[in-house]
Order: C-alpha cells, then sequence, then structure tokens
C-alpha cells in the first residue's frame, strides 16, 4: 500500500544528491580580491600581472595570489585592509586600469570545472555603494522635439519653404515668412507625425503652426528615456568590471544602481553620470567663424562653437553621424598619437559613405557633447537642470572615401580612454543626476551574513526541536525533509545567480516555518485516522491523500502572492519574493514527496502496529 516505485525512489535521491552537489561552493567562503582591468577592455599581459605582483612585494602587503582571469587579473587577499591598501597601490601604479574591489569564492578545482559557483551576495551582505539617479525627463522630452524640428526643417528648405523653425519650451513654433506658401507648409507639418498636435499661430506677424507632443508620445518617451538609460548605465557597470551589479528603475524618473564589492565610489561615479556622446559635422568654410562671434550668431544653416582652446568654429547644422549610431570605439595609439577607433552601424556607415564622397578635401569637425546636470533651488523648490556643454574635439580634411571604420585623433589618452569606455557603452538618452549615494562597508556586509545566518540556525533549531518532540519519529522524518529543503533553496539560488540579500534570508526564514506546515497537515491527518481506528499503512495512505489538496491551495495562493511582490516591487521586496517562490516549490517537493519517500521506506515493506507519530496510536 505505501511503497513507492524503483523509479520514484531513484528520483527523489538524485534530486537531492545534485541539489546537494550545486549547493556545495557555497561552504566554501570568499576571499578579498582586486579585479584589476584595462579601460580599453584589452586582455591583460603577463608582464602586467607581474607589475601587480612586484608592486605589492614592494609595498609589502600580503595576498594569497594573483592570476589572469579571462581579460582581467585577480589578486587574493587574506583580509579587507590588506585588500584595501592593495588597491591603492596598484591605483597608482596602473593609472589606466579600473581596480574594483570584489570578493572571489574560495571554490575547488573540480567545482569550478562543473559551472558551479556558489550563490550571489547582494550589496547589504557583501559591500559596495549604491547610487539613485533622477532621470531629466523633461530634456527627454525636448531632445525628442529637437528630432522633429530637424526633419521638418529639411523637409520645408527641400520644398522651397522660407522658415523660422525653432523649439521652444514643450513645443515646435514653425513660422512661415511668405504667407503664400503657408498651405503647402501646412501639409508638410501634418504629413511630419499624425500623432503630433498641430494648431495654426502668429508669430511677430508671421503666421504659422505650433506643434505639441500628444500626451501617448509623451509617456512613451518617458519611458524610452528611463529604460534607455538603465540599459546605458548596465553597460557602464559591465565596463567598469564590477561583479553582480543591479540597475534597475524605482518609481516613474529614478534609477538604482548597487555596485557589490565597490569601496571607492569617485570613479564609478564619474563614469555613470557622464552623459557624452558625438556627432560629425561638416565645417561651414563659406563663412567666417570669427565674424559669426562678433555679431553673436551663426548664419542660418549653421551652428558657432568653439573648440578646447576657446578658438570659434562654424559648423554645418545637418548632423552626419550621432554618438547612437557607434556600435565599437575602442581606445589605441596610431602613429605613437593616442586615438579612438570607431565602427558604425550600417545606416551610420551608409551616411558617413555619401558624405565623403561628396566632400572630399572638405573639412569634418568632431563634436563632443557632454550633459551636466545640477539641482538648483526655484521658487523654494529643488529643480533639476542640465548645462550642455559642446566642445569640437577634432577638426581633420576628409582625405579619402570611408564608411564604417576610422580613428579620432586630437585627444590625450585620458580623454580617449574615457571617451571611448563612454562610446562602448552607449550614450545617456537623457541626463541624469544624482540624488543619493551609499557606501556600504565590507564589514558590516560581513556582520550582515553572521545575523543571518544566526537567524536561519536558530529557527531552523527551534523547528527541529519542535516537531522531533510533538511527532517523534515522524517529527524526525519532516526535519530531514526541512534540511533538504534548504539545501535545494540554496542549490537554486546559486543555479539561478539570484542575489541573496538581507529581505531574501527573511524570506528562507519564512521559508523554514512554512515547509513543515505540510507535514503538520499530513502528521495530523495521519493521527485523525488513527483515531478512527483505521490501521496504520491506511492512515498513512489517507494522510497524504487528504491533505493533498489542502496543502496545494495553500502554496498556491501564497506562490501568487510572491509572485505580485515580485513584479511589482522594487530592490528587497524582489529579493524577499525570489527567496519565498524558490522556498515554496522545493517545500512542496520535500515535504510531499520526499517524506513520503522516507515513510514508505520505513513503514512500507512490514507489518506495522503502532507508528511512532505522538498522540493516539493505534493497533494493526
Amino acid at each position: 500500500m505505501n511503497r513507492y516505485p524503483f523509479w520514484k525512489n531513484i528520483l527523489v535521491i538524485g534530486v537531492i544528491l545534485i541539489g546537494a552537489i550545486i549547493a556545495a561552493p557555497n561552504l566554501f567562503g570568499d576571499d578579498p580580491a582586486l579585479q584589476i582591468t584595462r579601460e580599453d577592455g584589452s586582455p591583460l599581459s603577463e608582464a602586467t600581472i607581474g607589475t601587480i605582483t612586484a608592486t605589492l612585494d614592494n609595498a609589502g602587503i600580503a595576498y594569497n595570489g594573483a592570476a589572469a582571469e579571462g581579460s582581467a587579473a585577480l589578486v587574493r587577499f587574506p583580509d579587507v585592509d590588506s585588500q584595501l591598501r592593495g588597491s591603492a597601490a596598484i591605483g597608482e601604479e596602473l593609472p589606466f586600469h579600473v581596480v574594483a574591489l570584489t570578493l572571489a569564492p574560495r571554490t575547488p578545482q573540480i567545482f569550478r570545472m562543473l559551472g558551479l559557483r556558489p550563490m550571489s551576495l547582494g550589496l547589504d551582505l557583501r559591500g559596495g555603494v549604491h547610487f539613485l539617479y533622477q532621470v531629466d525627463l523633461e530634456t527627454a522630452l525636448r531632445q525628442y522635439l529637437q528630432t522633429y524640428e530637424s526633419d521638418l526643417r529639411a523637409d520645408l528648405r527641400e520644398a522651397g519653404i522660407r522658415n523660422r523653425v525653432n523649439v521652444n519650451g514643450n513645443r515646435i513654433e514653425v513660422p512661415i515668412v511668405d504667407r503664400e506658401q503657408l498651405d503647402a507648409a501646412e501639409d508638410i507639418v501634418r504629413a511630419l507625425d499624425p500623432l503630433l498636435l498641430v494648431s495654426s499661430a502668429n508669430f511677430e506677424g508671421d503666421p504659422g503652426f505650433r506643434i505639441e507632443l500628444a500626451p501617448i508620445q509623451i509617456t512613451e518617451r518617458q519611458n524610452f528615456a528611463i529604460q534607455q538609460n538603465t540599459i546605458t548605465l548596465r553597460n557602464r557597470v559591465n565596463e567598469l568590471g564590477v561583479a553582480e551589479p543591479v540597475v534597475q528603475r524605482q518609481g516613474l524618473d529614478r534609477i538604482v544602481v548597487q555596485l557589490p564589492g565597490v569601496q571607492d565610489p569617485s570613479q564609478a561615479e564619474r563614469i555613470l553620470g557622464a552623459t557624452a556622446t558625438l556627432e560629425f559635422r561638416l565645417v561651414d568654410t563659406e563663412n567666417d567663424a570669427f565674424d559669426a562671434e562678433r555679431r553673436g550668431r551663426a548664419p542660418l544653416n549653421s551652428i558657432l562653437r568653439h573648440d578646447k582652446s576657446g578658438t570659434p568654429q562654424l559648423l554645418r547644422r545637418d548632423v552626419i553621424v550621432s554618438g547612437d549610431q557607434l556600435v565599437d570605439a575602442t581606445f589605441q595609439y596610431m602613429q605613437g598619437q593616442p586615438a579612438v577607433r570607431v565602427r558604425l552601424n550600417n545606416q551610420g556607415a551608409s551616411r558617413m559613405l555619401e558624405t565623403t564622397q561628396a566632400n572630399l578635401n572638405r573639412p569634418m569637425a568632431v563634436l563632443y557633447i557632454e550633459e551636466k546636470p545640477e539641482v538648483v533651488e526655484r521658487n523654494g523648490e529643488q529643480v533639476l537642470r542640465t548645462n550642455r556643454e559642446e566642445t569640437v574635439i577634432s577638426v581633420a580634411t576628409i582625405r579619402g572615401v570611408f564608411s564604417s571604420n576610422f580613428e579620432i585623433t586630437g585627444i590625450s589618452p585620458f580623454e580617449g580612454q574615457d571617451l571611448a569606455l563612454l562610446l562602448r557603452a552607449g550614450a545617456l538618452a537623457t541626463p541624469i543626476v544624482k540624488v543619493e549615494e551609499r557606501t556600504i562597508g565590507p564589514s558590516l556586509g560581513q556582520d550582515n551574513i553572521e545575523r543571518g545566518r544566526q537567524a536561519v540556525i536558530i529557527g531552523f533549531l527551534l523547528v527541529v526541536i519542535f516537531m522531533a518532540v510533538y511527532y517523534r519519529v515522524f517529527g524526525m522524518i519532516a526535519n530531514a525533509a526541512l534540511l533538504a529543503n534548504l539545501v535545494l533553496i540554496i542549490a537554486l539560488l546559486s543555479l539561478l545567480q539570484a542575489s541573496l540579500t538581507l529581505p531574501g534570508i527573511a524570506g528562507i526564514v519564512l521559508t523554514v516555518g512554512m515547509a513543515v506546515d505540510a507535514n503538520v497537515l499530513i502528521f495530523e491527518r495521519i493521527r485523525e485516522e488513527l483515531r478512527n481506528g483505521n490501521s496504520p499503512q491506511a492512515s498513512i495512505r489517507a494522510g497524504y491523500d487528504k491533505a493533498f489538496s489542502t496543502i496545494a491551495d495553500a502554496n498556491i495562493t501564497t506562490l501568487i502572492a510572491a509572485m505580485v511582490l515580485f513584479a511589482f516591487g522594487t530592490g528587497p521586496i524582489k529579493g524577499f519574493a525570489v527567496t519565498l517562490t524558490l522556498g515554496i516549490i522545493t517545500s512542496m517537493f520535500t515535504a510531499i514527496i520526499g517524506t513520503r519517500a522516507i515513510v514508505n521506506f520505513i513503514y512500507g515493506y512490514r507489518q506495522v502496529r503502532k507508528l511512532s507519530i505522538g498522540g493516539q496510536a493505534a493497533p494493526a
């Protein structure tokens, strides 16, 4: 009556054994370590690793070893103090490298060969820095309007319609100089985008049109700005070489960035907050830049900018290629001069090819654009304002036809490395400003780990004692299943590399209590069957069969709640939801199938006169 088929016993044993193997790397702990990478992303040479070890030896800093891992070098230290001293020493010796603090697992080689890793620890357990950024959504909308302005100006110019198109606040104003061209201009304006809100207007005696974004366009553009900035920040974090970062949206206009293991936020802040991109424009050789500067305005189809020395430069208003069309950017030295090698996507390459074919022996400029956000007080409120700085970093004559690959020169090594990193990671869709920064030391993270471990152990022992005293042999069976449940939760967290946080530990502690809840229902049902006079074997079968629907209903409702928390929660709430979800799934397996397998093994192959389950025991 109470016997599992052979394959089901093998399944239970196999799942628990595989879970134990996957969870095993968590037993070996971590070493404080430094992860050193080149800013241009290229692999480190053996000579560089030798320089690292020599620097540590000369400074008298103890370390456990240095080795290449992929394109980076990993240096292990015996304690956090040596790690911090090593970071300072290596940072001074290797100025063009990224030195990131991290924790390196002491996983044995056999587990690494199998691709097994310990759980990923969140910021509150590992230590690191926490940034909260606010996205400038007003600038995002203004940039969106500027794309329409550029297209509209080109269409009107192509149709021979004189105009003074400009962006004013949250609208585009389109004054038409010649009234006879008003109808033709209206056709072009209304064909620009059917969603735009177009109305007639008068601008200092000139008729024209006022264009505004529809509400759905505003919402879509704001969401795009948040999503694009989140992706870009994630790319920049990856370029920094930080292990297990967290980059996610928070609320309407904010983004959270958590960098576990990073204790010096200065470099991360500089790279994350930079809003830099490039534009390639032809130089206006038909007009004089100094004359335009004296008059205080540029000619109609040109813009006035300055180079790094302050010399004025007249550039064509039309952009050949912008930063969002760059595929890759690498810092290197060309004939002894620092340069950034750029590769464009198909659209940018086609545009660059057409431009160079039509403009041989004419100068082309590289315009470096940086958005510097700041918070100012306006009418008693803190308002986000963006200062836009545009600098011509290079002017070169087009000597040949090229498309997707070329070099940018005329920059310093420091500027070139930062520019390559920012271009490779992508430009921010709109500026961001830091509104919060927190640094969590590794000692505090270790303290959190110890407290979390104590909470799990104490909760586990209390449940184990209660079950053993109250349900005797069956209670010990439930305790074995509870231990297996913890092993499987750790295995799944390790396999999925889901970050474990303090709220996640709270979810595990809650799961410890919930995991035995199913067994309590089963055991109480068995005791009830015994009190009704049923045989022990029949009581076991009835207890598991009749309690299953109740257990399933309770766990499914909890699982739905956990999924809702994961879907709509952020940060700590997600961490709690993840461990709770995994705990429910594993507890269903261990509490029902796992304990049934043990009960069947103990009682299913012999005649039983009574059950050691506490309370009332019935004769056979």
